[in-house]
């Protein structure tokens, strides 16, 4: 078996899935199969990603489901995944040529036990990391970005773990919720060995979630409500969860939901955010409007 799993959730991406395909195909390890969760695609994907398997140039398996959005293709993706580790790798980015090494030759530097996986780094093509690199061996995701840490950077998982916490809700008629919500769980337990090594090389799109925020807020109230909820449960941050707070406030306006006090883990924090959240809401209407 081998010890890493790359998946990637696609959706109507096949004209980008090459790029990551080679890139995957010129690493310096063998020691990984990549996993193609095909979201619901109509674009020829599932006919793209079969020819290479039939190429046989590296481990890859595909499965296809009905859209469910990017955390309904994760669910999916850690349900099917049996090798010790697993990294996502989004179809609009790829991966440096050593970078599965790079993965693996640190995995057998660490207490493997006793870490929930590997921090690594972001880059632009041009290299430019993203963000701040790391300046402790070890440490959580929140600590990093409490600590001052910016940009996003690459997560690789133990599966045993990521597997002993609850799977993303699907909510009807919405198709996001946020991936930081498990990792924040696992924040409460575990750490992640830190890599300052580029592990994957990013392009972000013009449809990306990043660049359509404010439509994803009033388009999926019930995700983001979850998404509070959760941050509000586990951050250490008292500043973090009163921001949690007023965006809890805000998509509960957006979904009219009048019991929002009821459902919320800090209470007395979500009374005091309501001025602010309510402002947010206007916010938010604003920016759908004028874009």
């Amino acid at each position: 078996m081998k010890t890493l799993t790359v998946f990637t959730p696609a959706f109507n991406r096949a004209h980008l899935l090459p790029r990551l395909y080679h890139s995957l195909c010129e690493q310096t390890s063998t020691d990984f199969e990549w996993l193609v969760i095909d979201d619901g695609s109509k674009d020829g994907t599932e006919q793209l990603v079969l020819q290479w398997i039939a190429e046989n140039k590296i481990a890859i398996r595909y499965i296809a489901q009905e859209n469910q959005g990017m955390h309904g293709a994760h669910n999916t993706a850690y349900r099917n995944i049996s090798t010790e580790l697993n990294t996502c790798i989004d179809s609009d980015d790829y991966m440096p040529i050593n970078a599965i090494e790079l993965i693996l030759n640190k995995w057998d530097e660490v207490d493997q036990q006793k870490y929930a996986g590997i921090i690594g780094l972001d880059a632009v093509e041009s290299g430019a990391i993203i963000g701040t690199t790391f300046n402790t061996e070890y440490i959580t995701l929140e600590d990093f970005y409490l600590g001052g840490g910016k940009g996003d950077k690459k997560l690789v998982y133990r599966t045993d773990i990521i597997k002993c916490y609850p799977e993303y809700p699907l909510f009807e008629g919405e198709k996001y919720v946020g991936l930081g919500t498990k990792y924040l769980m696992i924040d409460k337990e575990y750490q992640l060995a830190t890599l300052n090594e580029v592990l994957v090389i990013v392009e972000y799109q013009q449809d990306g979630s990043s660049n359509t925020m404010f439509q994803q807020y009033l388009k999926y109230p019930k995700g983001f409500i979850y998404n509070r909820i959760v941050s509000m449960q586990y951050s250490k941050s008292l500043k973090r969860k009163f921001i949690e707070a007023i965006h809890y406030i805000s998509s509960c306006i957006i979904l009219r939901k009048k019991d929002f006090l009821k459902d919320s883990p800090e209470k007395l924090l979500t009374l005091s955010a309501i001025p602010l959240g309510v402002l947010l809401y206007f916010l938010i209407q604003y920016k759908v409007r004028v874009k």
